[in-house]
């Protein structure tokens, strides 16, 4: 048996070939890798840029939790016919923080005097729809800033078929920034007899 030296030359020029081809494929894959990493860190550049440009970077104010103020139920008589209806009504304040609750404190009596006169004022029918309800809130919420030196303005009373035209015709303006430290009253319990 003689040994053929051309049958034996091909599998090393395979395995040399299939080594080649190995190296050749793994560097694309790092290229590519290395490319593709380009691109996305290019692009990412590209936006912080943007960014920047658009709007300076300012660190984020930390949101602060709102203050929580309860004001010790009231009854009060009601401006019904008669005079034999009565609301009492439970009132928590959400302050913007802990030192202007320490402000309303000082003014407790005058701002629970003055609730008590808004009430009293108002009749039962008044106060038991929704509507009532939020105007006496938006009124308490006036009568709380006043002494913090904070003014809310009185919504304007239109007629609703008014209103509806308004809406359709003109664009809503933005709300102004609201600074007042009393940002909403709410009502913990209300009970009309």
């Amino acid at each position: 048996m003689s040994a053929n030296p051309a049958a034996a030359a091909p599998p090393k020029a395979k395995s040399k070939k299939m080594l080649i081809i190995g190296v050749v494929v793994a560097l694309l894959v790092i290229a590519g890798g290395a490319a593709a990493w380009f691109v996305m860190s290019s692009r990412h550049a590209a936006d912080d840029e943007e960014g920047a440009e658009a709007k300076p970077h300012a660190p984020a104010a930390p949101k602060v939790a709102p203050t929580f103020l309860p004001i010790d139920n009231m009854v009060v008589n009601l401006a019904d016919t008669g005079g034999e209806r009565f609301a009492q009504i439970g009132i928590t304040l959400e302050l913007a923080d802990a030192k202007t609750a320490e402000q309303v404190k000082l003014y407790l009596p005058s701002i629970r005097s003055a609730v008590l006169m808004l009430v009293s004022q108002r009749t039962s029918e008044e106060l038991l729809g929704r509507e009532g309800k939020e105007k006496l809130a938006a009124d308490i919420r006036r009568e709380v800033s006043k002494p913090l030196g904070f003014t809310v303005p009185k919504p304007h009373k239109r007629p609703a078929s008014q209103e509806a035209e308004d809406e359709e015709d003109a664009p809503r303006a933005k709300p102004a920034a609201d600074t007042n430290p009393v940002r909403q009253v709410l009502f913990s319990s209300f009970i009309i007899q």
